[in-house]
């Protein structure tokens, strides 16, 4: 049956589906959608794991069979490699058919390594070794020191999903990262033609940000409150279409063509925080705004939902482009700095990452005492002929 989604991706945009759970992973949800909703990829984050192990008991097993001895954070790493290598091997049909350019799942280095290359480039060697699939991609932040890692990994042979991308500065530093990375690779006489990397751009907060402020200039400035708030809802597709613009200018050219040559491919833009954080706005914009060739986008399972509900397909990414440069312009001239809202929502990005790591690993603390508390009591229990408690 082909749906919505069918057609979103025969547009030229992959559909990732931004999340992971192990009750997914087990019960076939995760392969229906593989099959029935054109999804060809997946990703991951502290957030998103922190949700997982805080719900239910599908973690319980492992965490029991760890040894005592094992830290809290390698009891993270064990459960979360486990998950990701499962979810890449749900995908490998999909990276199979697509000779590689499709089917991977991302899971991120630690984020209190933003700021350390070296930590960042040891920990993703770390986890593509343990991962152990050729489908996995290594999700690193597009700060400063990430797109030093990002260079080194690239020319390791690993694959790297760049994440928390907010300005089209940042975007250039990490497709020179990339296209360094790939050049150095070649000039040692690697291979370069099955490596992958994505550019995850993140939309909506931008948004979010940015209307908050035009709603203060606003309510101080009564008599361009009109002209401020006809602005809202606009920055972040304008952001974005100016990054697709510089991709498709990087990804051409005789630098480019050389490394093309050797079968090199494109680090795709993806369309990162595509759910509607405001509901005047429809539910599925910053899906259909930014539909093109070479695009994936990734998708909450509610965002999934509604685009195959009422989604419309149109190639919109790369339309409008004088709009989005007069939008921006605009923004500024009334104050907004586009680069001030950026550079803040890359700090809140890396802070709520760590803290929901932070937030995780006090989970597992507490979840490995009370798996632990059960079991001696289960076997003192057992031991003294008593009947066994349940453990809730």
């Amino acid at each position: 049956m082909t749906t919505r989604l069918h057609t979103l991706h025969a547009a030229g945009q992959s559909l990732w589906l931004d999340y992971i759970d192990r009750v997914m992973l087990g019960n076939g949800d995760l392969a229906r959608r593989i099959r029935e909703d054109a999804l060809t990829g997946m990703t991951s984050n502290p957030t998103i794991f922190e949700k997982a192990l805080a719900e239910g008991a599908s973690y319980d097993a492992q965490l029991r069979a760890l040894p005592a001895a094992c830290s809290d954070r390698e009891a993270f790493e064990a459960v979360a490699t486990a998950d990701v290598r499962d979810a890449c091997d749900a995908f490998r049909g999909v990276y199979d058919a697509t000779e590689g350019v499709d089917g991977y799942v991302s899971l991120e280095v630690s984020p209190d390594l933003a700021r350390d290359a070296a930590g960042t480039i040891a920990e993703a060697r770390h986890l593509w070794r343990v991962v152990d699939r050729p489908n996995l991609m290594i999700k690193v932040p597009g700060t400063i020191e990430g797109a030093e890692a990002i260079r080194q990994l690239i020319a390791d042979g690993i694959n790297v999903n760049v994440t928390l991308l907010f300005a089209v500065d940042a975007h250039a530093r990490v497709i020179e990262a990339y296209l360094a990375g790939l050049e150095q690779r070649a000039a040692a006489g690697l291979p370069i033609n099955r490596i992958s990397s994505v550019a995850s751009f993140f939309i909506s907060r931008v948004d979010s940000a940015i209307d908050k402020q035009l709603d203060t200039m606003a309510i101080a400035d009564e008599a361009h409150a009109d002209t401020l708030r006809a602005l809202q809802g606009k920055a972040a597709i304008a952001n974005a279409k100016l990054a697709y613009r510089l991709f498709t200018a990087s990804f051409s050219g005789p630098r480019w063509a050389a490394l093309a040559a050797h079968g090199a491919r494109v680090q795709r833009p993806l369309w990162a925080s595509t759910s509607t954080k405001n509901p005047a706005y429809r539910d599925v914009m910053y899906v259909e705004e930014l539909v093109g060739p070479d695009t994936v986008n990734t998708l909450p399972p509610a965002t999934l939902e509604a685009f195959r509900d009422h989604g419309e397909v149109r190639q919109s990414v790369a339309t409008e482009m004088a709009e989005a440069d007069r939008t921006l312009a605009a923004l500024e001239a009334v104050g907004v700095s586009l680069q001030a809202v950026t550079e803040r929502l890359l700090t809140e990005g890396l802070a709520s990452f760590e803290q929901s790591f932070v937030t995780l690993l006090a989970g597992l603390t507490a979840k490995r005492a009370a798996l632990a508390a059960s079991s001696t009591a289960s076997s003192t229990d057992s031991s003294s002929g008593a009947p066994a408690v349940a453990a809730h």
